[in-house]
């Protein structure tokens, strides 16, 4: 725990021994993530210096985009691993799931495969930025149907959202829990998304945290946040990660 007494306590010096990021893309060359071992290695190192010993790597399963079976994430993960094996880097602990949207391919895989889930039945899902699907709250509880339970990714980057509030109630009521990005308590994604983070924490709404980690830019951005007030908001959400233990 930081103290207030420190003049500036960054964010990357708070995490939890226990922590998990559930939300990452350091499996090389699969999405928009890392683009190579090396650059997945190096990322590796900064995340184990922040004291991050646990990390799920979640690539994007979208249609027409990136769609990754769980075989090919499988074989990208088991490549990673094999080279931190080879190289001696060890002290940490990379799996993967899935980071899912929910579009017209999701629904047919809800239906059809057995999804990469964050632990147990948690699966991590996402939505279009430009606007939500006319069937969100059909699939889901489709999604709830199956055996599943969603935690939706960085809700408070949803801007259609930002001036009807009362959606994040609906969506919580609706049986989703809320994954925040670390990035979006700083202005990284603008000011109106830290608002309204600021907003989702104070109401207790935000269940988890994730880095949402692909590439350097993010993790040089992560290591600036050290607002005391903020820190004081996402410490309990931090310490809520360790439920991801495998």
């Amino acid at each position: 725990m930081f103290s207030f007494f420190q003049k500036k306590t960054p964010l990357t010096t708070i995490f939890p021994e226990d922590f998990v990021d559930i939300h990452s893309h350091f499996l090389p060359n699969i999405d928009d993530g890392s683009k190579s071992m090396d650059e997945s290695v190096a990322m590796l190192r900064r995340m184990h210096g922040y004291g991050i010993k646990n990390i799920i790597c979640t690539p994007h399963v979208m249609e027409s985009v990136w769609e990754n079976s769980s075989e090919a994430i499988q074989q990208k993960l088991d490549a990673l691993n094999a080279h931190l094996k080879s190289i001696d880097f060890t002290g940490i602990s990379v799996t993967s799931a899935a980071e899912y949207m929910l579009d017209a391919n999701f629904d047919s895989l809800l239906k059809t495969e057995k999804l990469r889930p964050l632990k147990d039945n948690y699966i991590l899902v996402e939505l279009s930025f430009i606007s939500a699907p006319v069937n969100l709250y059909e699939t889901l509880f489709n999604i709830q149907i199956a055996g599943y339970k969603p935690v939706l990714a960085h809700p408070e980057r949803y801007s259609y959202f930002h001036n009807d509030f009362s959606a994040y109630s609906k969506l919580k009521a609706a049986g989703c829990l809320f994954q925040l990005n670390l990035l979006s308590l700083s202005n990284y994604y603008g000011s109106s998304v830290t608002a309204v983070t600021l907003s989702l924490l104070k109401q207790q709404m935000i269940d988890f945290a994730g880095t949402d980690t692909h590439k350097h830019h993010h993790l040089d951005f992560l290591e600036k946040i050290a607002d005391r007030k903020v820190l004081k908001l996402i410490e309990p959400v931090l310490r809520a990660n360790a439920f991801f233990r495998k």
